[in-house]
């Protein structure tokens, strides 16, 4: 801990929150500096630590899963989609930029870019969507690299989830070694099972209550980060238009790429089938 307020001192909240240390952390790299700067890294650090409490819950959440704790389970996923909340709010605090006083400082950024989020990255590994092709893009990073193997390794909230569902006699198989491995005959009987589960549980949720609490919280963590994505690319196109990232990427372009992507497609899906109907003669969809 940073000596600036005394060793023999009193805890104090500057002492326990290591306010000296937090307040030094913010350099910015315009000379001279340029006024909106400071604002740039302060938003995007602070994302860093949102990011880094939201792994803290998501952690916590799949334990609590394997436990068979689902309430409590359900009640941590909320807390992370409360954060999602405010992160989107925060997009927009960086719009009180004017775009050419963004573009003052933008050049050097280069080739640094939001897109070597180390924990954003870790956020999509641990919520279920998991791609060979990012993870090798930190392979030059030793740090963020093995973080992130060992999240790619770790099962992600999606299976914790399924995992719970059969402990409560539901219909809802695993992976296997690896997805990547089963044939796509497989992972569609996979995908369909699935799909038919969550269908039951929404049919009749009074019966499966903490089941269909999970499973509406962790449809609410995925709708949560996808407007986070929506509110950052419009935020980007009203900065800097259609320009190419700084890291390289295609910019906008590349980032309306990631609108269509979901942790939980099957929680989705099964709205499709949802049908009145069902509550007295079962939920048929994709029946053998």
């Amino acid at each position: 801990m940073s000596n600036d307020y005394g060793s023999n001192a009193p805890l104090s909240y500057n002492k326990y929150l290591r306010v000296a240390d937090l307040i030094n952390l913010q350099d910015c790299l315009s000379d001279p500096q340029h006024h909106d700067e400071l604002l740039f890294i302060t938003i995007h650090q602070a994302y860093e630590l949102w990011f880094k409490q939201i792994l803290h819950e998501i952690d916590a959440a799949i334990i609590m899963m394997n436990e068979d704790r689902l309430a409590a389970a359900a009640r941590t996923i909320r807390r992370v989609v409360e954060i999602e909340k405010l992160l989107v709010t925060q997009i927009h605090i960086l719009e009180t930029m004017s775009p050419i006083n963004f573009l003052g400082f933008r050049d050097q950024l280069n080739p640094a870019s939001g897109f070597q989020s180390m924990q954003f990255r870790e956020i999509e590994f641990a919520s279920g969507l998991k791609h060979e092709s990012l993870l090798h893009e930190f392979r030059d990073d030793e740090f963020a690299y093995g973080r992130l193997q060992k999240r790619f390794a770790a099962p992600s909230l999606g299976d914790a989830f399924y995992a719970a569902l059969r402990k409560h006699g539901l219909e809802a198989p695993e992976d296997g070694t690896s997805g990547e491995s089963q044939s796509p005959e497989e992972r569609k009987k996979r995908y369909e099972k699935r799909t038919r589960t969550v269908l039951e549980i929404l049919t009749h949720f009074e019966e499966r209550y903490e089941e269909f609490q999970l499973a509406e919280a962790l449809l609410e963590h995925d709708e949560y980060f996808s407007l986070w994505r929506s509110h950052h690319i419009k935020m980007v196109e009203r900065m800097v238009g259609t320009k190419r990232g700084t890291g390289g990427s295609e910019g906008v372009g590349y980032l309306r790429t990631t609108l269509d992507k979901k942790f939980f497609p099957e929680l989705w899906e099964a709205r499709t089938y949802l049908d009145i109907k069902h509550g007295a003669g079962g939920c048929p969809f994709a029946k053998e």
